[in-house]
Order: C-alpha cells, then sequence, then structure tokens
C-alpha cells in the first residue's frame, strides 16, 4: 500500500491538506469571489458600463463580469486544491464539476464543504488514474461520481457546521466586543502569519461584520509590524513585502526565536478591540478579505467593499470621516506605531537582538 501511494503521489499528512490544500483553496477564492467583488466595486463606484450590466443570463438570473467570476468560486477551489496536491489533469479538470456542486450545496460555509470534498475526490482520482486502458473515461467518472455523492452527502451538514460556527463568532462578538475583539484579532493573526490560510479559514467560516472588522485589525498587525519593526534589517524591500505581501515571511526567524512574535501579537491584541468597540468596524464585503489584512490591500478594499454594499443596502447612510479615520489608525498607524515600541522593550530586555527579523 505504501508502494501504491508513493506511487500515485498520495501524501496523507498536514502539510498536504491543512497548509498546501488550504492555500491553494484562498487562491482560488481570490481568484473568483474576491476579484468579481472587486470588479463589481469599481464598476459602481465609477459608473463602468460594462461592468455593471449584464453579460450573461443563466437560467433567469442575470450576471455582470463580477457577478460571473464570483459564480466561479466553487470551480476555482476545487481546482487549486487539485493543484495542490498535484491531480493529474484529467483528475484536475473533473474537480471543476466537484467544485461547483460542494459549494453550491454546502451554502454560505461552502468553502469548507469545497475543501474536504476536493481533497477526497482527488485522491480518489488520483489512485484510479491511468490504471486502466480506458482512462479518459474511468477518471473523471470516478473523480465526478465520488465528487457529486460526497457533496450530496456531506456538504450540507458541513456548510451547516461552518456557518454555525462563524454565526456564533459573530454574535459573540456584537455581545462581547472586547473580549471577542481581542480574541479574534490575536488567533486569525496568528493564523496569518502561520503556514497556513488565514483567508480561506475565515471564508469557511463566513467571518463578517464586527467580528471581521476584528480579523482585519488582527492580520494588519501582524504584516504592517512585522514590516516596520523590521524595517532596520530589510529596508524597502522588507516592507513591501511583508506589509503588502505576506508576514508568514518571519516564520523562519519566529521559529529560531519565538520572542520576536510577542510585539505584533501584543499590538493585535489592542487593536482589535478597538476596532469592534471604538470605530465598530465591519467587514461586511467578502469573507475572504477578513483574513487578508494589507496584502494587495485585499483588507481595506473588502471593508470599503462592505460600507459600499450597506449604503446600497439602506443600513448605512454614508461613508464619514470616522470610518476613514478608523480603518487608517487600526490598518496602519497604530500597528506602525505599536509594535516598534514593543519591540523596543523586547530589546531592552534582552530578548530580540539586531538581526532576528532579517529575511533570507
Amino acid at each position: 500500500m505504501k508502494e501504491f501511494l508513493k506511487r500515485k503521489n498520495i501524501e496523507i499528512s498536514v502539510k498536504r491538506y491543512l497548509i498546501d490544500a488550504l492555500g491553494a483553496m484562498a487562491q482560488g477564492l481570490f481568484c473568483s469571489l474576491l476579484i468579481g467583488t472587486i470588479i463589481n466595486t469599481i464598476g459602481t463606484q465609477f459608473g463602468i458600463g460594462f461592468l455593471t450590466v449584464p453579460v450573461a443570463t443563466v437560467a433567469g438570473v442575470d450576471y455582470t463580469v463580477g457577478g460571473l467570476a464570483t459564480a466561479m468560486s466553487g470551480p476555482a477551489m476545487a481546482v487549486a486544491i487539485g493543484y495542490a496536491l498535484q491531480a493529474p489533469p484529467l483528475v484536475l479538470f473533473s474537480l471543476i464539476t466537484v467544485g461547483f456542486a460542494s459549494n453550491a450545496l454546502g451554502g454560505a460555509g461552502g468553502p469548507l464543504a469545497v475543501l474536504f470534498v476536493a481533497i477526497i475526490s482527488a485522491e480518489i482520482g488520483k489512485a484510479v488514474s491511468k490504471e486502466t486502458k480506458i482512462d479518459i473515461l474511468i477518471t473523471p467518472l470516478v473523480t465526478i461520481g465520488v465528487g457529486i455523492a460526497l457533496s450530496a452527502w456531506w456538504a450540507p451538514a458541513l456548510g451547516k457546521a461552518a456557518s454555525s460556527v462563524g454565526t456564533l463568532i459573530m454574535w459573540a462578538t456584537t455581545k462581547q466586543p472586547f473580549i471577542m475583539g481581542i480574541l479574534v484579532s490575536v488567533i486569525v493573526g496568528i493564523a496569518l502569519t502561520l503556514p497556513i490560510s488565514s483567508a480561506a479559514i475565515c471564508a469557511a467560516l463566513s467571518l463578517t461584520g464586527l467580528a471581521g472588522g476584528a480579523a482585519v485589525a488582527g492580520c494588519c498587525a501582524q504584516m504592517v509590524g512585522f514590516a516596520v519593526m523590521s524595517f532596520k534589517e530589510n529596508k524597502w524591500g522588507g516592507l513591501i513585502s511583508q506589509g503588502i505581501g505576506t508576514s508568514m515571511l518571519q516564520m523562519p526567524n519566529i521559529i529560531k526565536n519565538p520572542r520576536i512574535w510577542i510585539s505584533p501579537i501584543l499590538c493585535s491584541a489592542i487593536t482589535g478591540p478597538i476596532a469592534t468597540c471604538i470605530f465598530k468596524m465591519e467587514m461586511n464585503g467578502a469573507a475572504v478579505s477578513s483574513g487578508m489584512g494589507t496584502c494587495g490591500l485585499v483588507g481595506q478594499i473588502g471593508v470599503y467593499t462592505g460600507w459600499v454594499n450597506d449604503i446600497a443596502a439602506g443600513t448605512k447612510t454614508a461613508i464619514t470621516a470616522m470610518d476613514w479615520i478608523g480603518l487608517i489608525l487600526i490598518c496602519f498607524i497604530l500597528p506602525a506605531v505599536l509594535c516598534p515600541l514593543f519591540n523596543l522593550v523586547a530589546v531592552k530586555l534582552g530578548w530580540v537582538k539586531d538581526g532576528d527579523m532579517r529575511l533570507e
């Protein structure tokens, strides 16, 4: 069996399934749901006609350019997962159908259903791939058959469970904005720097509202915090690669000296409740944006998109100066000020020394 799994490149491991697959799923979401949302926002805000008018009608539903991209989020996630699992072509292409089915049947928690169903379907598809002379029939039939069956069996329950957990977190944040602001901000921020996908986690839990705002705060504390407090070692290249790229670049250094992580974590514990209690910053855009921080400024675009959506829905009258002040303070200024200050204390205590955050 070990030889068979090795020959089929089936690696049952935490890294393959919860790091590689989860990270790839987030990229699939970026290239569909997130991009579609951004396209719709640009079209609406700047009055660009060809981005706001329907370009296709499917089953009586009108789709704009952004709407088409958003509608493909399930297939995009599944194919991305298959790519991360190094699935052969016939398996990879068959996952398009699997992703559509699991995301549709999973409802609000569709991304979590896609993750589970796509992984199992891909691995079973890989197992039968090129084992028969009619591979072009058998591999798609098995991959799609398993995917559809699991989608019908598991996706509704998985989606409901993920949605319920997300709803519970959002409900708790509205009831206890201070405590939950700290917890959500710290946990999602840590997840962003770890080699897992905070964006995929937020998407799977449909994390929006005040909890989504706290998540954005935590992610920004990590990214901007590490970027600014390591500027001495990494200069402008490090500032950009961490500030609008990812703080995950610091993981090798965190493993060497975990104490360099103290400052961004403390910062997130401060900016989270400031976001929830003082500025009441909400993420009402795409849930995947909650776990993005300043990566490509997607977190900030998501918050802005949420403002636009709220105005369109009549739950918000206008975007105020306080909204912009809160967003800029929480996402940029406070992390850029607090993290270096905390780091100075850590240096004074001898916990951190010059070169501990240098990127290779």
